[in-house]
């Protein structure tokens, strides 16, 4: 029985590790070590939520999870796409208020899981502070590259990418403008803001 060691690893990584061996062998009984409650709650819910039984083995401060294939469950009537393309707007380089680090560090978890996410989101706008993630030394260019070759359009605002002198600095996607952005917005079967 294969066990993913996901000790010390941050969120979002044990859920992600644990859903990428659910699809790649999707029939296979297997274990997750994790060393925190939250990492034993977030895996187990994720259980759940893919049909698969979870039992959790409880040793000093570390917890092992044997998740075992089940039913998968049936998508309810509720989460049923909506019409239209499925658009996330992100307007500053970090997600929330509060602490700019912890924020920065956020957007970038944000967007690392947009590469793992169930539903893939036909086009990202960034505008104002955003677009800071769209060009050179950015952080978070190489899942934005993923998510490109995943067929997902990326377009930077034009007035913000010149209002922060960052125009000849693009590194992934395009320019777009305002008229775009409201067209694409309104069109739209779900907008995400995070």
């Amino acid at each position: 029985m294969e066990t993913l060691d996901c000790r010390g690893q941050q969120c979002p990584q044990p859920v992600v590790q644990a859903r990428r061996f659910m699809l790649d062998e999707p029939q296979a009984i297997f274990q997750v070590l994790v060393n925190d409650a939250t990492s034993r709650d977030n895996v187990c819910r994720l259980a759940d939520s893919q049909g698969y039984a979870a039992e959790v083995t409880k040793k000093d401060d570390e917890f092992l999870i044997e998740l075992t294939p089940g039913q998968t469950q049936a998508v309810s009537a509720d989460s049923a796409p909506a019409a239209g393309p499925n658009v996330i707007l992100i307007g500053s380089d970090q997600m929330g208020c509060g602490d700019v680090k912890l924020g920065q560090i956020l957007m970038k978890s944000f967007i690392f899981t947009l590469t793992e996410g169930d539903v893939i989101p036909d086009v990202i706008l960034f505008v104002n502070t955003g677009i800071k993630l769209t060009v050179g030394g950015s952080d978070v260019l190489e899942p934005l590259e993923q998510l490109v070759e995943m067929g997902v359009e990326i377009a930077s605002c034009g007035l913000c990418l010149e209002y922060f002198d960052l125009k000849d600095a693009l590194a992934i996607g395009r320019i777009s403008n305002m008229l775009e952005t409201v067209n694409t917005l309104e069109r739209a079967g779900r907008i995400i803001k995070p």
